[in-house]
C-alpha cells in the first residue's frame, strides 16, 4: 500500500509560490541529498494541473548523473485536472473521478510514497480528505511578504511533528504526521 506525502518549499510565512524564484540561495549539498532520496524512495507524483505543467516543462529536458532526472521522468504522474488536453510528459495520466476515491485507488496499489509538491489547491483538497499520510515541509529563511500560500483562511488540520532538521544554511525541515 502507498503512501500520500506531501513535500513543499516554503519561506517562512507559509508562501510556496514561485520557489523556483527563491529557494536556489539555500540550497546545499544536504538539502540536495535529502530530496534525492525523497524522489529516489518515491514510486509516483500525484500532481495538480499548474504543477504539472512547470514539472513537465523542464523535467524531460534535465539529465544528471546521479539519476534524480531519469527517475523523475520515469515515475508515474497523476494529475488532478479537469481539462482535457493531452498530457504530454512521459508517463502521465489524468486522475478520472471524485478526488476521494481516485486517490484512494492509488493509496491501494503496491509501492512506494506518491509524493505531492506545489499543488496548493491539491493539497488542501486532500487534506480535507484525510488522505495525506504525512507531510514535509522545508522551511526557507525568508519572508516574501505575498504570494500563494499552501495554508489560505478557513484550512485547518491537526498535525503532530515527528522530526526536525536544520541544514547549515538556515532552512529546516519539519516533518508531520496527522493527528488522529
Amino acid at each position: 500500500m502507498s503512501r500520500i506525502v506531501v513535500s513543499e518549499f516554503l519561506s517562512l510565512d507559509g508562501v510556496m509560490e514561485k520557489p523556483e524564484n527563491w529557494v536556489f540561495d539555500f540550497i546545499n549539498t544536504e538539502i540536495n541529498q535529502f530530496k534525492f532520496d525523497e524522489v529516489m524512495a518515491g514510486h509516483a507524483l500525484l500532481l495538480g494541473y499548474a504543477t504539472y505543467q512547470v514539472f513537465a516543462n523542464s523535467w524531460p529536458s534535465r539529465s544528471d548523473p546521479q539519476g534524480f532526472a531519469a527517475k523523475m521522468n520515469s515515475m508515474p504522474k497523476y494529475i488532478v485536472t479537469s481539462s482535457t488536453k493531452k498530457l504530454a510528459w512521459n508517463n502521465s495520466q489524468i486522475v478520472q473521478g471524485d478526488l476521494a476515491p481516485a486517490v484512494t485507488r492509488l493509496k491501494q496499489l503496491p509501492g512506494q510514497d506518491i509524493l505531492v509538491a506545489g499543488s496548493g489547491v491539491l493539497v488542501q483538497a486532500l487534506m480535507h480528505a484525510q488522505l495525506i499520510d504525512e507531510y514535509r515541509f522545508l522551511v526557507y529563511p525568508i519572508v516574501l511578504g505575498k504570494g500563494k500560500r499552501l495554508f489560505n483562511d478557513g484550512v485547518t488540520a491537526g498535525l503532530r511533528l515527528t522530526e526536525t532538521k536544520k541544514f547549515d544554511t538556515g532552512v529546516v525541515l519539519f516533518r508531520y504526521a496527522p493527528a488522529v
